[in-house]
């Protein structure tokens, strides 16, 4: 049998528009496959720039704590494209995603959808057709004209945090992105609203009085923060003493609140004990993720660094890296070690931007050019780092940059991988 990764190249072979923004395509394709859109769960719609990917891993935790069925639609994946379809509970298994694929094809054309579009569409094709509780569904792009605004049953529209990023589709402006992120709003539906700037918050206000969303918005309507180990959540219904999530960072205490808002937000009742279970089994690779075992690891140990310290981010704009800057710096206070950092980036990415963050903090900066169109070569990195204070150097592979540090410490390191979520995907496959 033909494996997914064939059939994926040849609809990206024969779509090569790889971002076109708009909902006439979906929908009429959506019509011509039955309207399965329609069909699938009530869903927990999650739009922004930062955090949205791990607000989605705690919303199907949480969910499943309290013994529901979830289907989560997320992108890009890491290592396999499996990954960003999952029913009830489990990635698609290669099978059904090719049958979806082909269904997709064989109604709709072979030039109609880019390729996310057509993705998206086998994905709806699958939550359809196999029985669960609710849908937690990631948008890909901005929110207004993204694929996946086609759905109409929403328990609860979700704005992580909102950041400068992919302004060459929503915008220049944080006002402008905001926007684009709003265009999820519905009538009558919650919308759950992360910490913000003030101008984005301004837009989130008057979009949603505009269209009839119920508003619940962190500060004015929720609040969560870390106090004495537990993650202490309140809203106008009460205080929830939860335990914290076991995702790394400080943002990450906000990110698991703005599920426990969404969830709260859409009515359902979960007990403190379910929101703590969820919140403790919440999974999302690549998010201050720290390798302990695997050939990269043994590398580090083989060149005698010692017992390794490697974490993987796959972070990849100015809002994100000082975000982990701030988890870095946490670490430093607990344990001093020289930090590292092994980076690579698109070309799309505000690079000089992202490294400022870590200005005063990283010892040096090895880059590398993600194995991915559109990515940086390693030189072009080194030279956004050395504008932005970092002494950097340029090599072939990560496996190289690992080599080079440990050869060259003059203390324990600490090592940070990241900069590109096509990075992080490369470094958990050679590392698996």
């Amino acid at each position: 049998m033909r494996g997914p990764e064939a059939v994926l190249a040849r609809i990206a072979e024969r779509r090569p528009v790889i971002i076109d923004l708009g909902l006439d395509r979906m929908r009429a394709a959506l019509a011509r496959l039955g309207d399965p859109h329609l069909k699938a769960p009530p869903a927990f719609h999650v739009a922004g720039t930062n955090g949205k990917g791990s607000t989605c891993a705690y919303l199907k935790a949480i969910l499943e704590a309290s013994g529901r069925s979830v289907h989560v639609f997320t992108s890009p994946h890491l290592i396999r494209f499996n990954e960003r379809i999952v029913l009830a509970g489990e990635p698609i298994d290669d099978e059904r995603l090719i049958n979806a694929l082909d269904r997709c094809d064989r109604q709709v054309g072979s030039k109609a959808l880019t390729f996310f579009e057509t993705t998206t569409c086998a994905a709806f094709l699958a939550f359809a057709e196999t029985p669960a509780d609710f849908l937690v569904l990631e948008v890909g792009l901005g929110g207004r004209l993204d694929s996946t605004n086609v759905i109409e049953s929403t328990l609860a529209a979700v704005i992580a945090p909102v950041a400068l990023d992919h302004q060459q589709f929503l915008g220049e402006t944080l006002a402008e992105i905001a926007a684009e992120k709003a265009g999820i709003f519905r009538a009558g539906v919650p919308a759950v609203v992360a910490p913000q700037t003030a101008e984005a918050m301004q837009v989130f206000e008057r979009r949603a009085a505009a269209v009839g969303a119920d508003l619940f918005a962190y500060g004015s309507s929720w609040g969560a923060h870390l106090e004495q180990g537990r993650l202490i959540y309140q809203d106008k219904g009460g205080l929830c003493d939860l335990d914290p999530p076991r995702l790394i960072g400080g943002h990450q205490a906000l990110n698991a609140g703005l599920a426990v808002a969404a969830v709260k937000a859409a009515g359902l009742a979960l007990s403190d004990a379910m929101l703590s279970r969820g919140l403790v089994s919440a999974q999302w690779p690549a998010r201050l993720q720290r390798l302990k075992s695997g050939p990269l690891v043994d590398l580090v140990r083989e060149r005698g660094g010692g017992e390794p310290e490697i974490w993987l981010d796959g972070g990849h704009n100015p809002h994100a890296a000082r975000a982990v800057a701030m988890a870095m710096a946490d670490l430093e206070e607990k344990s001093p070690r020289a930090l590292i950092l092994i980076t690579g980036m698109q070309s799309t990415k505000d690079q000089e931007g992202f490294f400022a963050a870590f200005a005063g903090m990283a010892s040096c900066v090895f880059t590398v050019a993600a194995d991915h169109r559109g990515a940086s070569s390693a030189e072009e990195v080194a030279a956004a780092a050395e504008r932005a204070g970092l002494p950097a150097y340029p090599c072939a592979s990560v496996r190289e940059a690992l080599a080079i540090a440990v050869a060259n410490r003059a203390a324990t390191l600490r090592i940070l991988i990241c900069g590109s979520l096509y990075l992080a995907g490369e470094v958990l496959s050679e590392n698996a």
